[in-house]
């Protein structure tokens, strides 16, 4: 069974195009066009073991990361199919260095989001907090999950972001395991 996708999202505002590999080794190809997404990116396919093909161009860093965050998603739902077999569950605990960060995920087929990343609204390199922020609740919804991401301390805001983004990833990593040959749902669906 092959659990690839591939989304092309073009709006007048954006184009970002995308293949993922569920069942990859963490190779990437990532130009978003801001240096700090692309180092988030990277850690997240490494630390998930998917394979990440991406590039996305734009008009403003908001529009551009919100649907960087949109087509991830969808490159996530797409390439988990019925979901038959998989873990569904995951879950992380993650130090960077003076930061430790906590996700807890679920495939469920909803969105749901619980973020508290105690970020200070500030810039970190190139990308707003804020515009952070968009990402991680545009890739929940579009991947139809609960999502609740949450730094329990830290001080230095990269530490914390990276923190999260290697959290989710190895929450992903635990979640899309194939572990049995059903859907992991009482209703017989996800």
């Amino acid at each position: 069974m092959s659990r690839i996708a591939n989304v092309t999202r073009k709006t007048n505002e954006t184009e970002v195009i995308a293949e993922l590999n569920l069942d990859g080794s963490g190779k990437n190809q990532i130009s978003s066009g801001f240096k700090f997404m692309d180092h988030m990116l990277n850690l997240l396919t490494k630390h998930s073991l998917v394979d990440l093909t991406l590039s996305a161009t734009g008009d403003l860093t908001h529009h551009i990361i919100e649907d960087i965050g949109i087509t991830l998603g969808e490159c996530f739902e797409k390439a988990l199919g019925d979901k038959k077999g998989i873990n569904r569950y995951g879950s992380a605990l993650i130090p960077m260095d003076e930061t430790l960060a906590r996700c807890v995920l679920d495939f469920s087929g909803r969105k749901s989001l619980v973020l508290d990343l105690t970020l200070n609204e500030c810039e970190i390199e190139d990308v707003t907090v804020e515009d952070i922020k968009h990402f991680f609740n545009s890739f929940a919804e579009n991947a139809k999950m609960n999502l609740h991401l949450q730094i329990l301390y830290g001080e230095d805001q990269h530490h914390k972001v990276e923190a999260a983004f290697k959290a989710l990833a190895r929450a992903i990593r635990d979640a899309k395991k194939i572990i049995s040959d059903e859907i992991p749902s009482t209703k017989g669906t996800l």
